[in-house]
């Protein structure tokens, strides 16, 4: 299945999560992902997983060139020195000589912008890294990266599913052509007992959960990144590409976010959310 590309970066619309895997499932889903038609794998040095992911691209048969490959530095290591290290081990665990896109995992509440991106971009002249975004991070944290960061701003990587209204982020990363990529697509499972998405879902003969990706990548410039540990989901998250919702669906389902629809917010990195 040939997946949409987004963005100056080419981002597959729809990628592989590991987020919460146990030892050796990340290796086992990795493989049986780009099996199955998956170009895009996302990981993080905080899911400490690395090495499992890097190993299960080295046993698939598709060949390096053809994968996306993501992974993200913890705001810890946001010191020029430091950062240029984390990035380093990350290539050292994923076993590659390049990561396709890099991440600042979360906003940094100690080291300024200003100090870590110029290292990115040195990163990305170097070719140890092609390009280079953010994660969890708000309108002004965007202005500011823009100001800074050399290369273009490849993606920002924020929590998005039905239940959470990111309405003004993604207008104003549309008006700058900056791609999204939504994490946590099935708000944690939380949609699976939702009854607009069962009804939805029973209307094309398919899950809850492949509807709240279709209704993702509806979105122009979205990439969804559903998690899964079983061999046997991936190709209905794929199948969810194929699905056309209908406008008053779109609706209805864009109807569920609420106030309280944000799942994801430690309190030790969040910022104040937009």
């Amino acid at each position: 299945m040939t997946l949409q590309k987004i963005g100056p970066a080419a981002i597959p619309n729809l990628g592989l999560g590991t987020f919460k895997m146990n030892a050796g499932e990340a290796r086992e889903i990795t493989k049986a992902a780009l099996a199955e038609g998956y170009r895009h794998i996302d990981t993080a040095q905080a899911y400490e997983n690395e090495t499992e992911v890097g190993e299960g691209i080295r046993a698939a048969d598709t060949p390096r060139d053809r994968i996306f490959l993501t992974t993200k530095i913890l705001p810890r290591d946001f010191a020029a020195e430091d950062f240029r290290k984390a990035a380093e081990a990350s290539l050292r665990a994923l076993g590659t000589d390049y990561i396709d896109m890099l991440l600042l995992h979360w906003p940094s509440q100690e080291v300024p912008l200003s100090e870590t991106l110029p290292v990115l971009d040195r990163l990305i002249e170097e070719g140890k890294v092609r390009f280079g975004g953010v994660s969890n991070f708000t309108i002004p944290m965007l202005k500011e990266t823009q100001e800074i960061l050399q290369a273009p701003l490849a993606t920002n990587q924020v929590e998005l599913h039905p239940f959470i209204d990111q309405t003004a982020l993604r207008a104003y990363m549309a008006g700058k052509g900056i791609p999204l990529e939504a994490y946590a697509p099935l708000a944690q499972g939380k949609v699976m007992q939702d009854p607009v998405m069962i009804e939805i879902a029973e209307a094309h003969g398919t899950s809850p959960a492949a509807i709240a990706v279709a209704w993702l990548l509806h979105k122009p410039g979205v990439i969804a990144l559903p998690k899964t540990a079983k061999a046997s989901r991936l190709a209905g998250n794929l199948a969810a590409a194929q699905i056309r919702l209908s406008n008053e669906e779109i609706a209805r389902i864009g109807g569920l976010a609420g106030p309280d629809g944000r799942l994801v917010s430690p309190e030790s990195l969040a910022p104040q959310w937009d």
